[in-house]
């Protein structure tokens, strides 16, 4: 008796959830059936954050009830620190906006950097569409080959950056500090796209960029073996880079150079 009772009120629960959920579907999808949501990007065209958000902008709105339609709205500035702001201050808090931004402006709130107008804390966080394994690489044409090589040498590549609070700035800053590096950053790019641009143009000599980043927006580069990877910039290397964190590597390589 007890046990019949039990599953009775179990089927009661699951019913009664059944029907929210049902019910919570019902008016998401009529919401959203015939919007647009915008999906801010907070580097410029040509990047790894814009390629993969135009991805995800391709296919969410088939996984959101009423099928809404996605478009990208590109604000680069200050490492995309100008879109976290929007987003915080002044969009809509109407579920029609999310913002792609560099998730380690979180972290230079707490440093203090100055433009932060938005609390971390209080955004309301979808998730995290790529992890990024960063890396610097040089132009094939300045024939280093190596960490030691570069050192030894004493010479001085530009390396093209967006802003502080990301790692195409933040991680050359410490590996010169702490490796003694001889490079100049070039900041104020406003995104791994342009800096692409400026590669290709002879403006700078080298990136720090990740992985997923390289192999995908600058994969004509990397096929043409122009842009030869000397330093990862994680606690292990990459699988798909087999490599240790301080060793040259060709971008083709799937052993270490010797």
């Amino acid at each position: 008796m007890i046990r019949t009772t039990c599953r009775s009120l179990f089927a009661l629960i699951v019913t009664a959830f059944l029907g929210v959920q049902a019910e919570s579907a019902s008016a998401q999808e009529n919401f959203y059936k015939g919007k647009t949501i915008r999906l801010i990007v907070g580097l410029a065209p040509g990047g790894g954050f814009d390629a993969y958000s135009r991805v995800i902008a391709r296919h969410i709105g088939k996984h959101i009830p009423g099928s809404p339609t996605t478009v990208v709205d590109n604000m680069p500035g200050a490492a995309s620190l100008l879109a976290a702001n929007y987003v915080y201050k002044v969009a809509k808090p109407d579920g029609l906006t999310i913002g792609n931004f560099v998730g380690g402006l979180s972290f230079q709130q707490m440093l203090g950097l100055p433009g932060v107008e938005f609390d971390a804390p209080k955004f309301e966080f979808l998730g995290v569409p790529a992890q990024d394994n960063f890396m610097i690489g040089v132009a094939k044409s300045t024939g280093i080959t190596s960490v030691e090589q570069w050192k030894a040498s004493g010479t001085v590549i530009k390396i093209g950056g967006v802003a502080p609070g990301g790692g195409t700035d933040d991680i050359p800053k410490v590996l010169k500090a702490t490796l003694g590096l001889p490079l100049q950053l070039v900041s104020g790019y406003k995104g791994t796209g342009p800096v692409r641009l400026a590669f290709n143009a002879g403006e700078v000599q080298g990136a720090c960029n990740s992985w997923e980043s390289f192999k995908s927006t600058w994969r004509a580069e990397m096929d043409k073996g122009e842009v030869v990877l000397l330093v990862q910039g994680n606690l292990k290397p990459h699988p798909e880079v087999a490599t240790s964190p301080w060793r040259s590597i060709s971008p083709k390589a799937t052993t270490p150079r010797k």
